[in-house]
């Protein structure tokens, strides 16, 4: 069993004919901080949706805790929690 609580290999998400996320791999370790830094339009947010089920992976794996991101949503979500920088609240979240 890994000892990594976020595993990404190969994530690919396209727009049309723009790649915003292309290939990218990367691992976390527990307790670990990963800091996503790039220009405006890097695809940092579309990576974030893909590893928090909040958007679809076109190609490539991630899992969290040891979940499948795009088999196992319920299961990763129950696991994390995410706060955007801005105060608007994403459509697609629910509260309970």
């Amino acid at each position: 069993m890994s000892n990594m609580v976020i595993e990404a290999e190969g994530l690919t998400k396209r727009f049309g004919e723009v790649d915003a996320v292309a290939g990218v791999s990367f691992q976390v370790g527990a307790g670990k901080v990963l800091g996503l830094l790039g220009p405006n339009g890097a695809g940092k947010t579309t990576l974030v949706k893909m590893v928090t089920t909040l958007l679809s992976i076109d190609s490539g794996t991630a899992r969290v805790g040891g979940f499948d991101v795009s088999n196992q949503a319920g299961a990763v979500r129950r696991l994390i929690g995410l706060a955007g920088q801005a105060a608007a609240v994403d459509e697609k979240l629910t509260a309970r």
